[in-house]
C-alpha cells in the first residue's frame, strides 16, 4: 500500500501544473504578438520592391536584396541624423544620471531635514505640467531652438527615475555603513563615490537604459524645437517624416534615395533606427532584472 501511494504521489508531482501550462502558453503567445510585427518589417526591408507592392511579404523576405540599406547608408542626411541621435542620447543619459544620483542620494538619507517636502515637490511635476507652449517659450527665450541642447536639457531629469533611485538607495545602503565611513573621515562626496555608486551599479544600469531608450525613441520635442536647422534633426524625426507623410514626404525628405516604393525605405528606416539601441541591451542585461527588483523594494 505504501509503495502504491508513493507511486501515485510521484506521478502527481510529475504531472504538469495546468496553471503553469496556461501561463506559459499565454507568455509565448504574447511574445509572438510582440515579435511578429518586427519580423514582418525586417522581411519587408529585405525584399524586392515588386513583392512588397504585391503584398507577398509576410514573415520571410521575397526577392532578397540589401538595396534599401545600401541607399540609406549612401544618404548623408540619414547618417547625419543617426549621428545627432547618438550624441543627443549619450548627453541626455549622462546628464540625466548625474542629476538623478545627486538628487536621490541626499533624499534617501534620514538625516536630511525636509526630505519629505522636497520629494513631494519633485513628484508634483509628474502630475502637473505647464504644457508645450510654455516649454516652447522657455526654450526660445534661452536661445536653444534649432540646437542640440533643446533635445537634451528640457527633459534631462525624470522624477519617476528619481523615485526609483531614492527607494533603491534607502533600501540597499544601510545607515551603519555610511556612519562607519564618516568615522573614518570620509565626507559626503567620498561616501557617494566610493560606497554608494559601486553598490548601486544594477539600479544605475537600469535607469541609464530608461533614459537612453526614452531619448532615442522620442521625436515630438524635435518636431517642435528643430525647424530651420535640418542638420540637427535626429533619426526618429527623419523616420517620422518618411513614415507619416507618405509619398509627398518621401519626395521632400529623401530626394537622394531613389526607391520606386517608399514602403521599402520606411521598413528599412525602422530597422535601421531600432538596431543601435538593441545593441546596448545585452551589455546591461545582467543588471536589468536585479536593478528593477532593487527599485521595487521599500522598507
Amino acid at each position: 500500500m505504501k509503495a502504491a501511494a508513493g507511486m501515485l504521489a510521484g506521478a502527481s508531482r510529475k504531472r504538469p501544473d495546468i496553471w503553469a501550462v496556461l501561463i506559459g502558453t499565454a507568455l509565448i503567445l504574447t511574445s509572438l504578438a510582440c515579435l511578429l510585427p518586427f519580423v514582418h518589417v525586417v522581411a519587408k526591408s529585405l525584399s524586392a520592391d515588386a513583392y512588397v507592392i504585391a503584398n507577398k511579404v509576410i514573415l520571410w523576405p521575397q526577392g532578397f536584396t540589401l538595396e534599401a540599406y545600401g541607399k540609406i547608408l549612401a544618404d548623408k542626411s540619414i547618417l547625419r541624423s543617426l549621428y545627432v541621435s547618438v550624441v543627443v542620447t549619450v548627453l541626455f543619459t549622462v546628464i540625466g544620471m548625474v542629476l538623478t544620483i545627486c538628487a536621490a542620494y541626499p533624499l534617501s538619507r534620514k538625516q536630511l531635514k525636509g526630505r519629505a517636502l522636497l520629494t513631494f515637490i519633485f513628484l508634483f511635476t509628474m502630475y502637473f505640467h505647464g504644457g508645450i507652449i510654455p516649454d516652447y517659450m522657455l526654450v526660445n527665450s534661452l536661445g536653444m531652438l534649432d540646437t542640440m541642447w533643446s533635445l537634451v536639457l528640457p527633459l534631462a531629469f525624470s522624477a519617476f527615475n528619481l523615485l526609483i533611485m531614492k527607494t533603491s538607495l534607502a533600501s540597499t545602503i544601510p545607515d551603519s555603513l555610511e556612519e562607519s565611513a564618516r568615522i573614518d573621515g570620509a565626507g559626503h562626496f567620498r561616501i557617494l563615490w566610493s560606497i554608494v555608486l559601486p553598490l548601486s551599479k544594477p539600479i544605475m544600469a537600469t535607469l541609464a537604459l530608461f533614459y537612453a531608450v526614452g531619448r532615442w525613441n522620442a521625436y515630438q520635442d524635435a518636431l517642435f524645437y528643430i525647424k530651420q536647422n535640418v542638420d540637427m534633426r535626429p533619426l526618429q524625426l527623419k523616420l517620422y517624416y518618411l513614415v507619416i507623410q507618405a509619398s509627398e514626404s518621401f519626395q521632400l525628405e529623401a530626394t537622394q534615395v531613389q526607391l520606386t516604393n517608399p514602403e521599402v525605405l520606411k521598413a528599412s528606416c525602422v530597422v535601421f533606427a531600432t538596431l543601435p539601441i538593441l545593441c546596448v541591451y545585452p551589455f546591461i542585461q545582467k543588471y536589468f532584472v536585479q536593478g528593477v527588483m532593487l527599485g521595487a523594494i521599500k522598507e
